[in-house]
């Protein structure tokens, strides 16, 4: 099994994601920001952007990973079509078991999450 995310499953090109930003729907809770736009794809991508004073390069790599690594575990339970932006705050530093519940709540509270 593949350890990590396809290409073609991470948004990297600037007009896709401002049309993420234009038309999504917008989910908040401490620390995090979820934008959840259509793509009219069979398959959902996303984006994690920290904030520009998240820390140092150090900092804003790992949550990128922890937060790749949380939707690519359980990217089976998350609904296909979609485009998921995810903006990270600084703040109190979590687990990744609370980093977890946070984001699969914001996710349910979008509707994009089947369990």
């Amino acid at each position: 099994m593949r350890k990590s995310l396809s290409k073609k499953e991470i948004i990297k090109k600037q007009p896709e994601i401002n049309r993420a930003f234009k038309t999504g729907q917008k989910f908040s809770c401490h620390g995090l920001k979820l934008i959840v736009a259509s793509n009219d794809l069979p398959f959902s991508r996303l984006i994690v952007i920290p904030v520009k004073h998240y820390g140092n390069a150090v900092q804003r790599n790992r949550i990128r990973r922890q937060l790749k690594e949380i939707w690519r575990c359980d990217k089976e339970n998350f609904k296909s079509g979609y485009d998921f932006v995810f903006l990270v705050y600084p703040g109190k530093v979590v687990e990744y078991s609370q980093q977890k519940k946070k984001l699969i709540d914001l996710c349910v509270e979008a509707g994009v999450y089947i369990k």
